[in-house]
């Protein structure tokens, strides 16, 4: 038995301990903006199908076909250029252990999303970077310059970005995918924005994968479903290599469900883009604050005259309301802002008046 306690810990009145909430906080009264989930949960067909889930007692269909089939249907796209994976990070780690040797290279444009710096590491990989423009816009001579200088297997770019919303241009996309090395992109957040997933792409250039979600759009972040588009020469690598059963029925019987409600998750979709625009006029109105545009379901501030972002953060906190802030230096000034329902921008916006 361990006897040794954290200062934290030790610290925490008898009261605190005795409380069902530590914190002094019912979490159902906590507005969670921090982490880009969906607030409206995924459509109600979703907890039926796994309330009537038969045969948990059997291993899950190793191929997902059921939901291959689905997504074919609704990205218009053959079931053979898709993989299914727990989550997309899967597909992120998958790919990574399929292209690359110990010692190769990634080419990596922060500030973006970190599991691409986090699954290198982890797969003995280097980490080549190119920061992106002070307007979050990737630089093309500096990716080609680098690919050229130091020939990486990898190179990753996210759109709609995570952590600003911005999106990748057709012609900047064309323009690397001319490169020799494999381009992954990263289309987590595609259905916030007002432009088409280029996951069809991938029956035309054998050096692009294109990586989607269930955890935004369709609200199952912790169901956790992702899929790619893969060239055909490609994928065959990688069925090679997944876990067999990399994706459990459950989940394969909720992204399905989901699925079957488009109307519905049209509607989340515009009701959350619509907030994003309430958002957008409301944090301008922040004197501290500097938004930027979004097509995303967040909007990331740089927090200005004088303002502190992590004291924002921890103030924010203090009256319930969990926002990201960021340890790393290209970010230290920002704060992200997921998009919520209205009831919550209204929390947001009076407890920063409040600061």
């Amino acid at each position: 038995m361990h006897h040794c306690q954290s200062a934290e810990l030790h610290n925490l009145s008898q009261k605190q301990l005795r409380s069902p909430y530590p914190m002094g906080m019912d979490p159902h009264d906590i507005v969670k903006l921090d982490a880009n989930e969906n607030p409206y949960g995924p459509p109600p067909e979703v907890l039926e199908a796994l309330g009537n889930m038969q045969f948990p007692n059997i291993y899950p269909d190793p191929e997902t076909r059921r939901l291959r089939a689905a997504l074919s249907k609704l990205n218009d796209i053959p079931m053979e250029n898709l993989l299914v994976g727990c989550g997309a990070d899967e597909l992120i780690d998958l790919l990574m252990r399929c292209v690359l040797d110990p010692g190769d290279s990634i080419l990596d444009c922060p500030p973006t999303f970190t599991m691409y710096k986090f699954d290198a590491a982890v797969n003995d990989a280097k980490v080549i970077t190119v920061l992106r423009n002070d307007d979050f816009s990737i630089d093309v001579q500096g990716i080609t310059a680098a690919v050229q200088q130091y020939s990486p297997k990898i190179v990753f770019l996210t759109s709609p970005n995570n952590p600003d919303g911005s999106l990748i241009q057709e012609a900047e996309l064309k323009a690397i995918l001319q490169l020799p090395v494999l381009v992954v992109l990263d289309e987590a957040y595609i259905e916030f924005a007002n432009v088409p997933s280029r996951i069809k792409w991938v029956q035309d250039y054998d050096n692009l994968v294109v990586l989607r979600t269930f955890s935004k759009s369709a609200a199952l972040a912790g169901i956790r479903v992702g899929f790619g588009g893969f060239p055909l020469g490609m994928i065959d690598f990688l069925w090679r290599a997944k876990q067999p059963y990399n994706v459990s029925a459950a989940s394969e019987i909720a992204a399905c469900a989901a699925l079957s409600n488009m109307a519905y998750l049209l509607d989340v979709r515009e009701k959350l883009v619509n907030e994003r625009q309430r958002m957008m006029t409301d944090l301008s109105s922040i004197s501290f604050l500097q938004p930027f545009p979004s097509c995303a379901n967040f909007i990331l501030c740089n927090v200005t005259n004088g303002y502190d972002a992590k004291a924002v953060k921890v103030g924010l906190a203090k009256q319930g309301i969990m926002v990201r802030h960021y340890s790393q230096r290209h970010l230290a000034g920002f704060i992200r802002i997921s998009v919520g329902k209205p009831e919550q921008t209204d929390k947001l916006m009076s407890a920063l008046r409040q600061l």
